[in-house]
């Protein structure tokens, strides 16, 4: 076999590899091998010449019943991943949090809760709430949450919350839309009452801003 049959099989083995991961990951209940050979057009051989190497390297693992599932590999990547994402979120935060004189947070799904992964405060308010970085809180309470949630149906929209993480806080959301593998919203959280209408779109441009930034 010469270089380049060379190349294009291993092109071609790694292309299945990683759709046998994104089949995976889009599976709550896990998947059969025969369920992956049907759904990527290959034999069952093949499947567990992929799933042998995957779970060498964490990716995969079989559980009690044999199905494949995501293996802790996938954890450590996506967590090497959060500083880039935070990164690449920041100068619209910053924006943000400026506009609507609001802590400003990005938040991400992990371990089926929201995480604050990035939060700006905003520099020229007398007071404002101290978000911390890596608060967790249940997807059905506060905005951050239910923007996500929003997001998994569809709905682009603003969210707006008030009281249901922190007495008196209030919050607006918009899903994170668009970017293949990331479940997140934009929001901003405040003291006081926020006009809904005008920091609502700021946090929608917010999360379309972040949208192309990490796409």
């Amino acid at each position: 076999m010469d270089t380049a049959a060379r190349a294009g099989e291993t092109a071609q083995t790694l292309d299945r590899g990683l759709r046998l991961l994104h089949l995976v990951a889009d599976a709550p209940g896990g998947m059969t091998v025969t369920e992956a050979a049907n759904r990527l057009g290959i034999g069952r051989a093949a499947v567990y010449r992929l799933v042998g190497a995957l779970t060498d390297h964490g990716m995969l693992r079989r559980d009690g019943d044999g199905r494949l599932r995501l293996g802790v590999g996938v954890l450590h990547l996506a967590r090497r991943a959060q500083p880039l994402l935070a990164e690449g979120a920041l100068p619209a935060l910053r924006l943000l949090a400026e506009q609507a004189g609001a802590t400003a947070h990005l938040t991400v799904v992990e371990g089926g809760e929201g995480v604050a992964l990035a939060v700006v405060e905003p520099s020229w308010t007398s007071f404002h709430v101290a978000y911390r970085t890596g608060s967790r809180h249940p997807l059905e309470r506060g905005a951050a949450g239910r923007a996500i949630l929003a997001g998994r149906a569809g709905a682009a929209g603003p969210v707006s919350t008030s009281g249901e993480l922190q007495s008196g806080a209030y919050g607006v959301a918009a899903p994170v839309l668009g970017v293949p593998g990331l479940e997140a919203s934009v929001g901003v959280v405040s003291l006081t009452p926020l006009d809904v209408t005008e920091v609502g779109a700021q946090v929608s441009a917010a999360a379309e801003s972040i949208a192309a930034a990490l796409s």
